[in-house]
């Protein structure tokens, strides 16, 4: 038996959506997604639930360690933030999974108010929780036996690349970086998806003003996001993050932790926030990652081009893919897997001590910081 299965997601036998994907259900560790662990065992691939804090504030996450894991070790670890409306049993999930196969210890982790995570009132997505959340992971994972605390890169997905790419310009713990079809909240919340809404914002942000008003006088808090969508209804959305995305979290990998929907009153805070802002204060190693097919191409791109400060960074595009297909179709999740692991092996690769200096050569008076007799 391998330490995966794809069997431990079978797909349902009335499966009425065509090429949406297989419908999945959590397994018994919780997990919804293709060949997701089933069960720990020795030498192979493990997960482990954890819990720590972020600001007195309950964390749910898992922790996924290689198969020659050895808590006295020191090896690399990767923090990965999950999208927007998912949790970390999904997408997230699947990437930290396979980055531990190719060892590292990874870590997966609700956003506060979100999933299994604590914190009120619920689906609360703002971006300094969102950014906070990046940072209490790498809080944890640099404490965790075996991690090399110097040796800690972070993966965003979606909304989470986003905030991880927004987080990488304050939080120089994280050595190396890489983003997944990243979703820039605040752009797309103050512009609408594709910049279609731009002339719409000042009744938006009016509309948004009156749910945290109506919160405030004990009203039941407002969600947006998916809600009553009938399958049919979905396949007439005209972008394919939305239609695909519907799919994803309310059909084919639905899991009670990722319901697709945030606090409408949070809007006030993304509105006013944008993830590239400050792009040009990241200097570590970048990578970016997007289908050449997704209609959010145009954020992963922007990023990618305001990063000015590091030299070390690649847009590396997947044929054919849509943001969503990155999620789940092993086509485009094998070699996004494989780009991953490359990346993070040689950004995080431990430091090798350096090799005794040559003794020089007598007269050697070059600029250099030895001490030779240079005497005529």
């Amino acid at each position: 038996m391998t330490a995966t299965s794809l069997a431990a997601h079978a797909a349902a036998p009335d499966q009425p959506f065509g090429d949406e994907g297989p419908t999945l259900v959590p397994n018994a560790l919780g997990l919804v997604y293709e060949d997701a662990i089933s069960e720990n065992r020795p030498g192979a691939v493990n997960v482990r639930r954890v819990a720590y804090k972020v600001d007195g504030i309950d964390v749910a996450a898992n922790v996924y360690t290689p198969a020659d894991y050895d808590p006295a070790g020191s090896r690399a670890a990767v923090v990965v933030a999950h999208p927007n409306g998912g949790s970390k049993d999904q997408v997230a999930g699947l990437y930290a999974q396979r980055l531990a196969e190719a060892g590292f210890v990874t870590l997966a982790f609700d956003a506060r108010y979100q999933g299994e995570s604590g914190g009120e009132p619920r689906r609360t997505d703002k971006p300094a929780n969102r950014m906070g959340d990046i940072m209490g992971a790498v809080d944890f994972i640099q404490n965790f036996p075996g991690v090399d605390p110097e040796r800690v890169g972070a993966l965003g997905i979606c909304g989470g690349g986003g905030y991880t790419f927004a987080t990488a310009q304050v939080d120089k713990r994280i050595k190396a970086v890489a983003t997944l079809s990243l979703f820039n909240t605040g752009d797309v919340r103050r512009n609408g998806y594709m910049r279609t809404q731009a002339a719409t914002r000042a009744e938006r942000q009016r509309d948004v003003s009156r749910a945290r008003q109506a919160e405030a006088a004990g009203a039941e808090p407002e969600m947006a996001g998916f809600m009553n969508f009938t399958p049919e209804e979905a396949r007439k959305i005209p972008v394919d993050l939305y239609r695909e995305g519907y799919f994803y979290y309310s059909v084919t990998h639905r899991t009670p932790n990722a319901p697709g929907t945030y606090l409408k009153s949070s809007l006030m805070d993304t509105i006013a926030w944008d993830a590239t802002d400050h792009a040009d204060l990241i200097d570590q190693p970048l990578l970016v990652i997007a289908g050449d097919k997704a209609d959010s191409l145009y954020m992963s791109q922007e990023a990618f081009d305001k990063a000015t400060g590091t030299a070390d960074k690649e847009l590396f595009l997947v044929p054919g893919a849509t943001h969503i297909k990155t999620y789940y179709v092993p086509e485009y999740t094998a070699p996004i897997a494989a780009r991953l692991a490359g990346f993070f092996s040689s950004r995080l690769a431990a430091e090798k001590p350096a090799a005794p200096a040559a003794a020089p050569a007598a007269g050697d008076c070059g600029a250099r910081a030895v001490l030779v007799d240079c005497a005529p």
